[in-house]
């Protein structure tokens, strides 16, 4: 009886032993410490997204094409001044300006040996430029019948002002220059602020309810020039109404005389002396104008209206972020 129980203790305590060993079994049947359950890998850091390159160059669209130009162009020809004192504004260096007639003075350091003489405004100099080399041709209406030979020397943009379309065409102008340059907020900042007169004016004009009639006086002749011409902005985009909606839209306008301007009678007579910034002979002064009896019998006369608008904005340059902001001032401070 007690051999038994001692074998039945014996065969418990094996059974409990061999029991215990299993737990440790390895999946092969081996035998083995328990298993540590697996450490949780940090996940790897994404690799950082590179910066795209800057553009090198910029596709511009404008009136006479398409012109793929060089970003920051080193070297720089410009036929238009309204282009160059918006290039001025915004401190870009150019390289060549036409120093063969007339340069507005506010542009004056250009005319300096500092800068390549390219020519006149209408007769480029086409060698000259050629052994500049430049990497970009800004030009205008004068020029755009040599655009195809612009072409051949280097990229061409035309920035000449749409004279239909004048602000719209300005700001677009402008908003090109600023991609070239990478002077896109300059650019906005300056044209908000254009943009902020140009609606201040117009709003006082309307409720002014007063007329105009622009006129440009050479040589002792007068023309006429009415909305969508190239000073159609005054009726405009200014908002003061023309004293007469059929003035034909001429380049040179249309040829009027005293007394169609009494005729017209209006509460304002823009005037733009050419012959302030052109020298042509024994040319009348504009101010004569005011001295004619026949202008004395008009309202623009007798209510001290008759305003000299300053040619080199006008007439000389005119779509450049300095001229069109000076064009602002002079009618706003005319027609207080």
């Amino acid at each position: 009886m007690k051999k038994f129980s001692v074998w039945a203790v014996l065969m418990v305590m094996m059974l409990v032993v061999a029991a215990c060993g299993g737990g440790n079994a390895s999946e092969d049947g081996t035998q083995g410490a328990a298993e540590t359950p697996p450490v949780e890998q940090p996940a790897a850091e994404e690799p950082a997204a590179e910066e795209p390159a800057a553009p090198t160059e910029v596709t511009i669209t404008h009136q006479l094409g398409e012109t793929v130009v060089p970003v920051n162009p080193a070297k720089v020809v410009v036929f238009d001044f309204g282009a160059l004192d918006s290039l001025d504004k915004l401190g870009v260096t150019v390289t060549g300006v036409p120093q063969s007639g007339t340069i507005p003075p506010y542009l004056e350091k250009y005319a300096g040996s500092d800068y390549t003489n390219v020519g006149s405004l209408v007769e480029p100099d086409f060698e000259k430029i050629a052994e500049l080399d430049p990497d970009l041709i800004l030009i205008s209406g004068r020029q755009s019948a040599h655009y195809e030979e612009f072409t051949k020397l280097a990229p061409t943009v035309f920035i000449g002002v749409d004279n239909a379309n004048y602000m719209e065409s300005f700001k677009n102008n402008v908003t090109i220059l600023g991609q070239i340059f990478q002077k896109e907020a300059e650019v906005a900042a300056e044209v908000e602020a254009v943009e902020k007169a140009v609606a201040d004016l117009n709003a006082a004009s309307t409720a002014g309810g007063k007329n105009a009639l622009v006129v440009l006086t050479n040589e002792g002749k007068i023309s006429a020039y009415g909305p969508g011409s190239r000073f159609g902005i005054i009726h405009g985009a200014f908002g003061i109404p023309a004293v007469d909606e059929d003035i034909v839209v001429e380049t040179h306008g249309q040829s009027v005389t005293y007394e169609y301007i009494v005729e017209k009678d209006p509460d304002y007579l823009f005037v733009i002396d050419r012959n302030a910034v052109v020298t042509s002979g024994e040319a009348a002064p504009a101010g004569s104008l005011s001295d004619n009896e026949l202008i004395k019998n008009t309202k623009a006369y007798k209510n001290n209206k008759i305003v000299y608008l300053d040619p080199n904005y006008w007439y000389l340059s005119g779509g450049g972020l300095i001229s069109v902001s000076e064009m602002v001032k002079q009618v706003t401070e005319a027609t207080k």
